[in-house]
């Protein structure tokens, strides 16, 4: 905030610990002067007395924020900040989760802009949403993510309303735990998301890590996640990834998923779902939902976060949903209303072009299948780009190391087992930027790249310790 200051001799010098307890009065004592505060304009005023006069010399403006803190800079969003500052012409940017052309620039699929068009002739209004979203586009993400004839949704179990994309709805998710379960501890896979712990944080939900990644295999540590999920206080929430793990790649195997749901089944926890990239990992809508489906089709009552920002490339649209499966059609009607409650006073009511984006798409069977064509043609580009970066560093790496990881990873990322300072390497020398992690985004990286890239990974691993 800007100050005007004028000369105050002694002012700041004169001033004294014990003249501030007068701050409530709003006088400050300062030997011959006094500086006074006005409460209506919030500015300090400093006086000095001579004889009978009064005159001002200072103004000062003070801030009532003055106790607010610098945050931290967002350690994803910060690195698209720093990409842009870098003037270097092999710079990457594989740090954000965002897809790109082989030309590396941001997508748009055919099939969106198609139904925009349609949206744009038909005049469709921009009325305010009911604040469960709309209808059209819960019944398709229901379908989409469980199938539509799955007996959770003939029997009315699930209670969904529209979300803020994957946040938004995780935040909801995470609003309904702590109000409904209190104290009930959320587990999270060691890594995750980033945004995951800010998310339970601010929700005030306690939450602890089970053992995910292995750094000796770049692999899933099964056994490790098995005991800690087993160890864990009956009743507690298991934050999942449907599939394409973030940030790892690594996703358990079918077999694998069924002793996961043995257990949580077995101590009596909730599963919690987060599903980010359905059809964008593998290409396919229906085997990118098998967890989810597997979880529900035993029965279990779980909790689902959907995000359309990848699979349709809706980004900045904010579309997703929050889904809770439920054992009875009326206990759904009851988590419905309860989930609008607590949207209400967050945002009110969801915002409606992308859903009618997703709600028009999902519901033509023509438009259906042109999405279906682009999302596998994404999920293969992505697919080649993996499997180029993996002959780049067989062949450049002479040292006999095993890059196979990187074939078994799915989905836009790749965990490459960089430490931190070597993930600094990769930035400050070859201006490849990531988070420090080790996660790459293989979404923006072009095969003509991918030699590049081998380079800058081959020198930090070896070079960097």
């Amino acid at each position: 905030m800007a100050s005007s200051i004028l000369p105050l001799a002694s002012a700041s010098s004169s001033a004294s610990r014990s003249s501030l307890e007068n701050k409530k009065q709003g006088k400050w004592n300062l030997g011959s002067s006094c500086l006074s505060f006005d409460h209506d304009r919030n500015h300090l005023f400093a006086k000095t007395k001579s004889l009978s006069r009064i005159s001002m010399v200072a103004s000062v403006n003070v801030s009532r924020f003055e106790g607010i803190t610098m945050a931290p800079p967002d350690p994803i969003l910060g690195v698209s900040e720093a990409f842009k500052a870098d003037t270097h012409g092999n710079k990457l940017n594989l740090g954000v989760g965002a897809y790109r052309t082989e030309e590396l620039q941001p997508y748009v699929l055919d099939v969106v802009k198609k139904v925009e068009t349609l949206m744009l002739e038909r005049g469709d209004n921009k009325e305010y949403l009911p604040i469960e979203g709309l209808a059209a586009f819960n019944k398709a993400t229901v379908e989409l993510l469980f199938g539509a004839d799955n007996p959770v949704i003939k029997q009315q179990r699930v209670a969904t309303i529209q979300g803020l994309s994957g946040t938004g709805s995780l935040r909801v998710a995470a609003a309904l735990i702590e109000r409904y379960f209190p104290g009930a501890k959320v587990l999270i896979s060691s890594p995750t998301w980033g945004n995951h712990k800010n998310i339970f944080n601010d929700a005030r939900v306690p939450w602890s890590e089970y053992r995910y990644y292995d750094p000796k295999t770049v692999g899933l540590d099964f056994e490790g996640m098995i005991s800690d999920i087993k160890a864990a206080p009956e009743g507690s929430f298991v934050l999942l990834h449907g599939c394409a793990h973030n940030p790892t790649g690594i996703d358990p195997t079918p077999e694998q998923w069924e002793k996961i749901a043995d257990v949580i089944q077995e101590k009596n926890h909730i599963p919690f779902f987060d599903v980010a990239y359905q059809g964008f990992a593998s290409g396919s809508l229906d085997a990118d939902a098998a967890s989810v489906r597997l979880f529900a089709a035993r029965g279990l009552e779980l909790l689902v976060a959907q995000s359309y920002s990848k699979n349709l490339g809706l980004y900045a649209e904010r579309i997703g949903a929050i889904n809770v499966v439920c054992s009875s059609a009326d206990a759904a009607v009851r988590v419905k209303s309860q989930l609008k409650r607590l949207a209400r006073p967050m945002y009110s009511n969801p915002p409606v072009h992308g859903a009618r984006i997703v709600a028009n798409i999902v519901g033509d069977p023509s438009l259906f299948n042109e999405w279906k064509a682009e999302m596998e043609m994404m999920a293969g580009r992505i697919k080649n780009v993996r499997q180029k970066l993996y002959d780049s560093l067989c062949a450049k790496d002479k040292s006999g190391k095993d890059w196979s990881f990187i074939l078994k990873q799915i989905g836009m990322f790749s965990f490459t087992g960089l430490s931190k300072v070597q993930s600094d390497n990769m930035t400050d020398k070859w201006h490849v930027y990531m988070t420090k992690d080790g996660r790459i985004s293989l979404a923006g990286l072009s095969l003509a790249k991918c030699e590049y890239l081998a380079d800058a990974i081959i020198d930090s691993f070896h070079n960097v310790r």
